[in-house]
């Protein structure tokens, strides 16, 4: 088959784009607001963008009424936000608080998980994730979309701390995804879970290569 987004009809019962493009990482992002108001919201448009320093993006769309989420608002208002691992056992509140609600409703309480102090950043972590990333702000670009939700906010920010619970590092000392069972979105309603994992090295020996492969900065 073949087809022109927006242009011509793919013939299929639903869209097939996002589900050409997976597994996606969940940007599970939390921030707060200038008055105090703590935000949480997943997003499935994220990713890591390079590693020294390390940065990453989140790709937020506008809201059913054609406005900026709460958490682009914030991040750019405050210039901090905080990403936290999604995983299977943590799914439903994932799921929960990518509700649409009113700026000021507390999405932490109305996912039901916890609240836990940063060591940089103003926004709160959820203490149940096992990995957490303190981003300070970097920049928006915003990409022109169609109807009411199509445009996309883009928010860049560096990683300037690291949480990892003792617990998902292996004997190794490599984090143990298996143990952590991170989820990913894939398309239509449908998410997938990391359950299998296998190695491959590029050849040869050059050090700086295998760094890079590795995701390893300077201090």
């Amino acid at each position: 088959m073949y087809y022109q987004p927006g242009k011509t009809n793919h013939g299929l019962p639903r869209d097939p784009f996002k589900s050409c493009v997976i597994p996606r990482p969940i940007g599970w992002i939390s921030t707060i607001s200038r008055d105090g108001a703590h935000n949480l919201a997943p997003f499935s448009q994220f990713q890591n963008l390079t590693f020294d320093p390390p940065y990453v993006m989140f790709a937020s769309n506008q809201t059913t009424k054609g406005r900026k989420k709460d958490t682009v608002v914030n991040t750019e208002q405050t210039g901090e936000f905080v990403w936290n691992m999604a995983t299977y056992e943590l799914r439903e509140a994932v799921n929960k608080s990518a509700e649409e609600v009113a700026p000021d409703v507390d999405e932490f309480e109305l996912a039901g998980v916890t609240k836990a102090p940063s060591q940089i950043v103003k926004p709160c972590r959820v203490a149940e994730s096992p990995v957490h990333f303190e981003c300070a702000y970097h920049q928006t670009i915003r990409l022109p979309g169609n109807g009411t939700m199509g445009t996309v906010d883009i928010v860049f920010g560096r990683v300037i701390g690291i949480h990892i619970k003792d617990e998902v590092i292996g004997p190794d000392g490599c984090i143990d995804v298996l143990k952590i069972r991170p989820i990913a979105r894939l398309g239509y309603h449908d998410y997938t879970s990391v359950e299998s994992i296998f190695q491959m090295v590029i050849p040869g020996n050059d050090k700086r290569r295998l760094e890079g492969m590795e995701g390893s900065a300077r201090f």
